[in-house]
């Protein structure tokens, strides 16, 4: 299945997600919250940047993280010991060849995978049949595409296209998030609810300009600029304008604007 992280693996990689964790905690999980005693699945968990959340927000669930990556999940196993954490366990697996029984896990949680996965619906199928009766399947994603800054240029849009087209070519979706609520339905869940989480960057929140304008967005589309000049999608010169223009709109007088979407569904 071609299903390729177009971002690599990193230190700069893990450090960048690490930012964006830590910026949209509360933006994205102030309602993630799991009951005591429950099990649950995070599926795809990374570096495990969003599995210290989870762990600290429902202590007394357990939580099993898997990985396709033995790297990753190395890492992730590496940075909840050392946070204290003891309700997580980690193991490496494919979300499209599951070491789990089905009905194992009472709620399935993902965030940032299905963008990089060629077989979406399959994948959400998969994590499914997993879930106990009633259990509840979250699903967190971005949209390029809902990307919005001033002052406004066409070269920091042209780029921002580079990581769009590179990550399709590699079989993933980086405007997925529009699609979540189609994609859950397709996949046999029910009562489907999404919310829009919007960041919105000005002048009068320098925190987020420096933790997801600079350190979480634009890293990411710097992070592409040498395969996508040698995939010929756009010259050095004028993606370097492009990213130049990004971070201009982290400036006092600048704004930034990005939407996620957080889907929940039932089994």
């Amino acid at each position: 299945m071609n299903n390729t992280y177009v971002h690599g693996y990193d230190s700069r990689e893990s450090e960048r997600l690490n930012d964006q964790a830590s910026t949209l905690t509360e933006l994205l999980h102030h309602d993630t919250h799991y009951p005591p005693g429950s099990r649950v699945l995070e599926a795809g968990c990374g570096v495990g940047a969003q599995t210290l959340t989870l762990a600290s927000r429902s202590p007394q669930a357990q939580f099993t993280s898997i990985d396709i990556s033995h790297a990753s999940v190395a890492i992730a196993r590496d940075r909840v010991a050392q946070a204290g954490h003891l309700n997580v366990e980690f193991q490496q697996a494919d979300i499209f060849s599951m070491p789990f029984k089905a009905a194992s896990f009472d709620h399935v949680f993902l965030c940032f995978v299905l963008e990089h996965l060629a077989e979406p619906v399959e994948a959400l199928t998969t994590l499914r049949k997993l879930l106990r009766p009633g259990g509840t399947l979250t699903v967190i994603e971005g949209d390029h595409g809902l990307t919005a800054f001033h002052p406004d240029n066409a070269a920091a849009r042209d780029a921002i296209q580079c990581q769009v087209e590179l990550q399709s070519r590699a079989g993933g979706n980086a405007l997925i998030g529009r699609q979540l609520q189609p994609l859950m339905v397709a996949a046999g869940l029910t009562s489907v609810q999404v919310s829009p989480r919007t960041v919105y960057v000005d002048g009068s929140r320098p925190e987020w300009a420096e933790g997801f304008t600079r350190n979480t967005f634009t890293a990411m589309i710097q992070g592409v600029r040498e395969p996508a000049l040698a995939a010929g999608l756009m010259q050095a010169q004028r993606f370097d304008e492009g990213v130049q223009a990004l971070l201009r709109t982290a400036e006092s007088d600048g704004v930034f604007c990005y939407t996620f979407f957080k889907a929940v569904g039932a089994a």
